[in-house]
């Protein structure tokens, strides 16, 4: 594992949510790519925000980046492994993604990739991987994910809860589901990474590896079987949610981050929540939010998207708002409304569209502020990308940690609209009801100082 660097492309700002002390890249130009490999850190993140993006743009942006990868380990004399950070829930762009990364390293120079590995494990969002099914846990009971709200995703819905048979589903039979090797709780708890290294020594021709666990010390002795094989000479793709970064860059955990570190003291400005996400489980929060008594709702009307005027209207609105609010020491939360609004044409492109305009316009409110808020909290994954790169324009971001369970803190760089301001990025799907409650709650609390 010496000298190789862990380069994570992150399709949204969400998958920083296990680790802290990395940097977070907000373009991949190669000049941050290459600085990346240049930091002392084992790991770094590059932000492509891709699950925003049609298929074509993700496609050319992942073949791109590859053969920037390609070139700066070759310059600066490092070896890698590159890993897409997914959703845990199985949304994204795959396989166009992880195809393109290979076409890409290939074409810079690196070595041909032999196999491409899927692991969604994610405990702090509920997610489990057992007899090559995948769950989400409910309310205490762990669901197949191709049972839940995720998989009727407008753009990247899904049918099966077999890793397996996904991978089949997704690839349209390119790689059918007896022909992908599987790595079982059983053969991880045995704890003999030698023969996770052989079975792993025997994949070759981008074939395709799924990785069973249910806790932390399974994916710990399956990274321990990765890091002989490659060792040895093997290369892999890894397509992971965020618990394989931090167990691959041996990153421990640390407690909590509360308002002493994220909020200036004796600050008198209000704080800022701007809610995107439609998932069930945002809902909830915000409705358990409102309990709190001290904090101002804002509905951004986001059923306007369609009429540019009255949309742009609304924009106004919401941002006069929240500016005045926030300058007059109010938290506010600005959240679009919770029904969703969809084109139901049956067109996946054309409605991922419409919810990037959507965002745009969530954007443009935060945009806008004059006034610094004392923290800045967004809910759901394009909503935070956008805001971060386009709203903050963060160019460079240090992970801080975490206020909960999967749920990060960014310290926005110098460079961006408000230098060294808490940027806490909440997914849409992660979190208990009470979770975004309780977080508010301690950082508008002057006794948590």
């Amino acid at each position: 594992m010496e000298n190789r660097k862990i380069v994570v492309l992150d399709d949204d700002p969400t998958g920083t949510q296990t680790v802290y002390g990395v940097s977070v890249y907000t373009d991949w130009e190669y000049e941050s790519i290459k600085n990346g490999f240049l930091e002392e850190n084992t790991v770094f993140f590059v932000l492509t925000n891709s699950r925003s993006f049609d298929r074509g743009k993700a496609i050319s942006v992942y073949q791109e980046i590859g053969k920037k990868i390609a070139r700066a380990s070759r310059e600066t004399e490092k070896n890698f492994l590159a890993v897409i950070r997914g959703d845990s829930t199985l949304r994204g762009h795959y396989p166009y993604e992880n195809q393109a990364l290979r076409s890409g390293l290939k074409d810079g120079g690196a070595e041909d990739v032999d196999g491409e590995i899927l692991i969604p494990f994610f405990p702090e969002g509920g997610r489990f991987t057992c007899g090559d099914t995948h769950y989400v846990e409910f309310k205490g009971k762990l669901v197949p994910a191709a049972e839940t709200e995720f998989a009727r995703d407008q753009t990247f819905g899904y049918r099966h809860s077999d890793l397996k048979e996904w991978i089949e589903e997704k690839t349209e039979g390119d790689y059918p589901a007896d022909q992908v090797l599987s790595i079982s709780l059983e053969l991880l708890r045995e704890r003999k990474p030698e023969k996770i290294a052989k079975l792993l020594r025997n994949v070759v021709n981008f074939g395709k590896v799924i990785v069973n666990a249910m806790t932390y010390e399974d994916l710990e002795w399956f990274v321990r079987g990765l890091d002989r094989a490659m060792d040895e000479g093997k290369h892999f793709i890894c397509r992971t949610a965020a618990a394989f970064v931090k167990v691959s860059g041996g990153i421990l955990d640390q407690r909590f981050l509360g308002r002493r570190e994220l909020v200036e003291r004796d600050c008198r400005k209000g704080g800022l929540i701007v809610a995107g996400s439609h998932v069930m489980r945002t809902t909830e929060q915000l409705k358990r939010l409102e309990e709190l008594g001290n904090i101002a709702f804002i509905e951004f009307n986001q059923h306007l998207v369609l009429d540019e005027k009255a949309f742009q209207e609304e924009i106004d609105r919401a941002a006069s708002l929240c500016d005045q609010n926030i300058q007059n020491g109010i938290t506010t939360v600005v959240m679009t409304r919770r029904e969703r609004f969809d084109l139901n044409l049956g067109d996946r492109e054309a409605e991922l569209a419409m919810a990037v305009k959507i965002s745009d316009g969530v954007t443009a409110i935060v945009e806008r502020l004059t006034c610094r808020p004392a923290f800045l909290i967004a809910k759901g994954g394009i909503t935070s990308s956008e805001i971060g790169v386009k709203a903050l324009k963060v160019k460079k971001a240090v992970v801080m940690g975490q206020v909960k369970p999967g749920i990060p803190v960014w310290k926005t760089g110098p460079e961006s609209k408000f230098p060294g301001l808490a940027y806490i990025i909440f997914p849409g799907n992660v979190g208990s009801e009470w979770d975004l409650k309780e977080i508010c709650a301690e950082l508008t609390s002057k006794n948590s100082q």
